[in-house]
């Protein structure tokens, strides 16, 4: 029992406070050594009481200390930690709270060799380490007991002896740093979350929380709802820019890569006659269509066959004559594409609705959503774009998403796009010397001569031409030129830098044997040609000296595609699939609620 302190030393025993805050200081330490010390029983109370407020048992251990102490909600989320190291003379046991619990206030309860100690440096350490699984401002509880060879501790810190430091000390925070967190990452499997029932009477919508600027900005009389900064979307998917409507004259993307290729156009010459393409007359409201058989179909061995019942259409289109699939009348389709004729040739061929469910069954919903609500920002490169959706940044690839884009079109409207006629036929044997020449071709001594190489492509591709004319529109003569191009969407215009490296690769990576693969393979090959590529137009971005006044205006219209046809397309037609949310395609960048978080902090 203490009685009378410090009767004799009267400076000391003015800076007492008052009884129940020196209370409280001694409940606390007691409280303390009675957790280290788990194999004694302690016992703490005012004179007067009954009642104890510190009591614990000799048999009692540690985590039941903790628990008469700070209470279930601290012991029920305890881990066990304990390290050592023989070189650094240094042991530690204890234990800590995982991410489930966190207070306002840190709780560490130190002792080094036994003895009741602060130390700034380790709580420092510790903290930093649950920086990343606590909210902000919140705390764990710690309770370590280290044991440190007397000679390397340091007692002489502060009057009171109450802070030391110890030799090695950054080595040994070092060593309870990581110690810390992978006991916090082997526990962090499960975390534990509070919810609130709604109250009564409160009308909650089970729809976004994120309000756009039009709908926040008009509030109706007897609504109090509000919206916060830090939520509001300033930014309006549906506005339109003015440049929209003003596209460039010259287009870099159509720019041949030799001088074959002069200009692409989407119709073809007057002097030409395409039954299937040209417009015909109103002379009769229907025009009678016979029965027809489905043909073989030969994309390079197998097919498939099928009855196609007859129908009558409008006198828009001339029907072709030998053709292997319908003709609907009224396609209201919502995947088809600007360039598509409204009188469409239904598919039949089970390989092509296969690759159409496949399409379909690997669609992401929340990406589609993304894309058909964006709000375009601009061009970091030929390659990626930056977009907005709600209060999100994102960083898209250009490259992939219009892939993607291109091979959906060439799947869902199969048989049915229009033809972009090339001025000049373009000799399939010299777009095969120029592929051949170029090292992305792979082309070693060992595989024969070039000569020879092309004039095997042209002989090959030849022997495809029907297909490739009915099913793609990719028209090649009867002397070898390439003469047409499928159009797949309005006001572009594939890059023509990259056709004779798809002649070759159209010869050499179709599979030709399989219909599904076929028309899957050669699907993909006209995609990835298709596709805005950046090593196309890298020259635009990097102008010379020289240059640099018509690449600026290259430069501009490459962003004006990008930005006015590509993704106008992405919104509409687009079905981007579930890879796309993992593989690096479509990242976020920043969200607006997390950088007010940021700017509160600084």
């Amino acid at each position: 029992m203490v009685e009378d302190l410090f009767y004799n030393v009267n400076t000391r025993r003015k800076a007492l406070k008052n009884p129940n805050e020196e209370y409280a200081k001694i409940l606390e330490v007691v409280s303390r050594y009675a957790i280290h010390n788990s194999g004694i029983s302690f016992s703490v109370k005012k004179q007067g009481d009954t009642v104890s407020d510190v009591r614990t048992l000799s048999n009692a251990s540690t985590v039941d200390n903790i628990r008469a102490i700070f209470g279930n909600a601290v012991s029920r989320e305890l881990i066990e930690v304990g390290c050592e190291d023989a070189n650094l003379a240094f042991k530690m046991k204890g234990y800590i709270t995982n991410a489930n619990y966190s207070v306002k206030k840190c709780i560490f309860l130190l002792f080094i060799n036994h003895r009741l100690v602060e130390s700034a440096a380790m709580r420092k350490a510790i903290e930093t380490v649950y920086a990343a699984y606590l909210p902000k401002s919140m705390h764990p509880f710690l309770y370590l007991s280290l044991e440190i060879a007397p000679q390397n501790v340091d007692v002489n810190v502060h009057p009171t002896k109450h802070e030391v430091h110890f030799l090695h000390e950054d080595s040994i925070l070092e060593l309870v740093q990581q110690h810390v967190e992978s006991k916090l990452l082997g526990s962090n499997s499960s975390r534990m979350y509070f919810t609130q029932t709604l109250l009564p009477g409160i009308d909650c919508s089970s729809s976004e929380v994120v309000k756009s600027a039009a709908n926040s900005s008009v509030v109706t009389k007897g609504t109090s709802e509000k919206v916060y900064a830090n939520q509001m979307v300033r930014t309006d998917s549906r506005e339109q820019k003015l440049d929209a409507f003003l596209q460039p004259v010259n287009n870099p993307l159509s720019a041949g890569p030799t001088e074959l290729i002069t200009e692409v156009n989407a119709r073809p010459p007057e002097s030409s006659h395409r039954p299937q393409d040209a417009e015909m007359e109103e002379v009769s409201d229907l025009v009678e269509v016979a029965d027809v058989q489905e043909d073989t179909v030969k994309p390079g061995g197998p097919s498939e066959s099928g009855h196609l019942s007859p129908e009558t259409l409008p006198s828009r289109k001339r029907p072709r004559e030998d053709m292997d699939v319908e003709l609907e009348k009224n396609y209201t389709r919502k995947d088809m594409t600007a360039a598509c004729t409204p009188r469409r040739r239904i598919i039949n061929l089970t390989s092509v609705l296969t690759l159409q469910e496949e399409i379909s069954n690997q669609t992401h919903a929340k990406l589609q959503e993304m894309l058909h609500e964006h709000s375009f920002v601009g061009c970091v490169s030929p390659q990626w774009a930056l977009a907005q959706y709600q209060t999100k940044l994102y960083l898209l690839n250009t490259t992939k998403l219009s892939k993607e884009l291109f091979y959906q079109i060439l799947i869902y409207d199969f048989a049915n796009f229009g033809v972009l006629r090339l001025s000049e036929p373009a000799p399939l044997y010299e777009l095969s010397m120029l592929a051949l020449e170029d090292p992305e071709s792979g082309w070693t001594e060992e595989d024969g001569p070039k000569e020879g190489l092309a004039e095997y492509i042209v002989e090959f591709l030849k022997k495809k031409t029907e297909m490739l004319k009915d099913y793609y529109s990719l028209e090649i003569d009867e002397e070898g030129n390439l003469t047409g191009l499928p159009l797949l969407i309005d006001n572009y215009v594939p890059p023509l830098e990259g056709l004779p490296m798809f002649i070759l690769r159209l010869a050499t990576e179709v599979n030709w044997d399989e219909e599904k693969e076929c028309f899957e393979s050669l699907s993909k090959e006209l995609a990835m040609f298709y596709s805005i590529r950046k090593q196309y137009i890298i020259e635009e971005s990097n102008p010379t000296n020289s240059q640099n006044e018509d690449s600026e205006s290259g430069s501009t219209t490459w962003k004006w595609t990008v930005e006015h046809v590509l993704y106008k397309a992405f919104r509409t037609h687009l079905l981007p699939p579930k890879h796309f949310a993992e593989d690096g395609n479509i990242l976020q960048l920043a969200n607006l609620p997390d950088l007010y978080k940021v700017f509160e902090r600084c």
